[in-house]
């Protein structure tokens, strides 16, 4: 599994309490992170650990990831992007509402560098399945269910739900 290299760029969509933002953060400080959260207490919370382990590299936005990246961002700006643990809209009613969706796999595409990755992580065997399936329907990566990669931590909502017998699926595409 390749490791973060100096000058990389990568956005966090959805850093919840900011634990593995930070901890990742501290651990590759190198690269840049750009954590992107909509949750006020989660933007909160992750200032307070960028200031308690005294980061320099991590850059906090508050605005909806799609918004952002379409208006905002260049293609091809991005070496990675962490998607952990996103909402999975159980209710077929709400399957609408998950970010994974075939134009998020391509908006996603546009915006890394030729060989970057998108790593995705859930608790949630249905959605990781829908996760999969969107991602093979697109054609754009290459990839798959991967190992849980040593630096991602297992952050406190991780921990409840492994509590509650929960598999975690780690999935990693690169692009094609």
């Amino acid at each position: 599994f390749p490791s973060h290299d100096s000058e990389k760029i990568v956005m966090e969509i959805g850093t919840g309490m900011g634990e593995a933002t930070a901890e990742i953060a501290k651990y590759f400080p190198e690269t840049g992170f750009i954590a992107v959260e909509l949750h006020k207490p989660g933007l909160g919370s992750l200032l307070n650990k960028i200031s308690e382990f005294e980061l320099k590299n991590v850059r906090l936005i508050s605005e909806d990831a799609r918004i952002l990246l379409e208006e905002n961002f260049p293609d091809e700006s991005f070496d990675v992007f962490h998607l952990y643990f996103p909402d999975p809209w159980p209710k077929v009613r709400h399957w609408k509402r998950r970010i994974v969706q075939e134009d998020f796999v391509q908006l996603i595409h546009k915006k890394l560098k030729p060989g970057g990755y998108i790593h995705i992580a859930t608790d949630w065997v249905p959605y990781a399945e829908w996760i999969a399936k969107k991602f093979e329907e697109s054609k754009l990566f290459t990839g798959g269910e991967i190992d849980r990669p040593g630096y991602r931590p297992i952050t406190r909502f991780e921990g409840q739900g492994i509590r509650k017998g929960h598999r975690v699926t780690d999935l990693k595409y690169i692009k094609a």
